[in-house]
């Protein structure tokens, strides 16, 4: 009998030490992942209704070069760009290293920008950053309502 306890109680303790791990899985981390590449593959062709899609209206974005700004400043930027052309170099964007916890319909969605840019001449640049996401889930969709991007630095050897 005192072993059958000993059992219970060990087991008890076991599954306490594992209800962190199953609350840092986000139900919505397929949804937020998809949402975040589709964003990722606008941005590229720089997309004002993938921006528009994305970002919430009381957006706070901290870029890497230390300014903030809100979400009319980040479209009217995007809208003022000029449009490509053939001989500009095409920059492309994935994540990697995605983190994503979420808190009911609140999600903090962490990863690592990488940056491929493509000259005409076939030369290529890579930019890394780290981005942190918080998004909340209005009226059935996600969008992003704080940005924070800050540059990873190149290793010595690359500089």
């Amino acid at each position: 009998m005192k072993q059958i306890k000993i059992s219970m109680l060990l087991a008890a303790i076991l599954l306490l030490n594992a209800l962190p791990a199953i609350s840092q899985t986000a139900p919505a981390a397929e949804e937020l992942t998809k949402l975040l590449n589709y964003f990722l593959a606008g941005a590229g062709r720089n997309d004002a209704a993938v921006h528009d899609r994305f970002w919430a209206e009381d957006l706070i974005y901290t870029r890497s070069a230390g300014v903030r700004i809100d979400k009319a400043e980040l479209m009217k930027g995007v809208r003022s760009a000029p449009a490509p052309k053939p001989e500009d170099p095409v920059t492309a964007y994935s994540a990697e290293e995605i983190q994503i916890h979420q808190y009911g319909k609140t999600a903090v969605v962490a990863f690592k920008l990488v940056g491929i840019t493509t000259r005409p001449d076939g030369g290529k640049t890579v930019s890394n950053h780290y981005n942190t996401g918080t998004f909340v889930k209005r009226n059935g969709k996600w969008q992003a309502v704080a940005w924070q991007a800050t540059v990873i630095p190149k290793p010595p050897s690359e500089k």
